[in-house]
């Protein structure tokens, strides 16, 4: 199953993007993933660090990150994740220790994935990933990222009134007189 934050593809955010609001735009289809002519995330000039957050509506398990850069050396060369860290920005991530960092390829034809160690990768209510530097290019462009994993528990609204009685009424309750049993009053 793969873990689909297409869904709430407006709460996904990115800092550092060139153009706000175009993370969005690498959530597509794995059928969609190698489509480079449309929207894509781009770092600004000269700065090639994006720093990627993504909530999910249910925990779910993470077992492989794909990502499918640009080409002529604005592709990521580093991923740097951090799990179930809200808020993170480019002063935490740097000081922060990754949950697990990869050293990146270029992956133009986006056959590569990315294992994770799969037990660290459990209840995962949100990913940060860090992509900290590219191969040369005065941009990071990123035209896909995919998370292959599984969803584990559905996040379920609190109940918002709840009644407790302390002195049952009897008028609320049927007795076993009702229903041919042993008892004919309760008081």
């Amino acid at each position: 199953m793969m873990c689909d934050p297409r869904e709430d593809r407006f709460v996904v955010t990115a800092l550092n993007e060139a153009v706000p609001g175009s993370v969005k735009s690498v959530f597509k289809a794995w059928e969609e993933r190698l489509n480079t002519s449309g929207e894509h995330l781009k770092s600004n000039e000269g700065d090639p660090e994006l720093l990627v957050y993504i909530p999910f509506t249910s925990d779910v398990k993470i077992k492989s990150i794909s990502v499918v850069g640009g080409a002529d050396g604005t592709s990521p060369s580093k991923m740097r994740v951090f799990i179930n860290r809200e808020g993170i920005d480019f002063s935490d991530a740097e000081g922060t220790q990754a949950i697990q960092e990869w050293e990146l390829v270029e992956n133009l034809q986006g056959v590569l994935e990315y294992q994770t160690r799969y037990s660290k990768f459990q209840s995962v209510a949100n990913i940060t990933l860090h992509f900290p530097e590219n191969f040369g290019g005065d941009t990071t462009q990123i035209h896909y990222i995919g998370l292959k994993g599984e969803a584990t528990q559905l996040k379920r609204d609190v109940v918002a009134t709840i009644v407790y009685e302390i002195t049952p009424n009897p008028s609320d309750h049927k007795t076993k007189a009702e229903h041919g049993g042993g008892l004919s009053h309760v008081e």
